[in-house]
């Protein structure tokens, strides 16, 4: 793309605004660019920065660390250059120990990995697919390994990068330098560019 689809506002285009991009900041260590088109309409912002929170909110045994591991396996299935490169930050800024980072497309046979975090990878890999190609045999594996609120959280990280894979591959959102830097660093060997994230 020449250039993203929308324009994002200025951080402190209004109250709301700065206070959205002082939250981001802590989490990520910048605002991303594409809260700042959603800002055109705030509501949506506001929104997906509460169902970011519930999303992220641990509440036992699926970390921070994972779920961004999950969440960078989703959106690298989606093709979503720009969620990557976020995810792989925050899973380093949340605490995901360096092997994993570096073997996570070797998690089925790596032995870092534990048998229950295959099981969520799996499924963050089928529920990325589209056509959805989550089945029975993956369904069981996670009843196995993961009760049932702790299934929603996972899934519930799957589906919040679902939207945002749509959202910044379809606005081609410009990738920020922190991210763009941490994705050259963990992910170009694996083939990783900007993409149409770069102007």
């Amino acid at each position: 793309m020449k250039r993203p689809l929308v324009t994002p506002l200025p951080k402190d285009a209004s109250q709301e605004a700065k206070e959205l991009a002082g939250f981001y900041k802590e989490t990520l260590g910048f605002t991303p660019n594409s809260l700042f088109t959603m800002m055109h309409r705030p509501r949506i912002a506001l929104a997906f920065q509460e169902m970011n929170k519930a999303v992220m909110e641990n509440k036992g045994r699926v970390t921070s660390a994972l779920k961004r591991l999950i969440a960078y396996l989703s959106s690298r299935t989606a093709g979503c250059r720009y969620c990557e490169a976020h995810a792989i930050r925050a899973a380093e800024r949340y605490g995901s120990e360096q092997d994993k980072i570096n073997h996570i497309w070797e998690y089925k046979t790596y032995s870092a990995f534990t048998d229950a975090e295959r099981a969520a990878f799996d499924l963050a890999i089928a529920a990325s697919t589209v056509p959805n190609s989550n089945n029975d045999e993956i369904s069981e594996n996670m009843r196995k390994h993961w009760d049932e609120g702790e299934i929603v959280e996972i899934l519930g990280v799957i589906a919040l990068f679902g939207y945002l894979n749509r959202w910044n591959d379809s606005m081609g959102t410009q990738l920020e330098e922190p991210a763009a830097e941490d994705g050259d660093r963990f992910l170009s060997g694996k083939g990783w560019t900007r993409g149409k994230h770069k102007y």
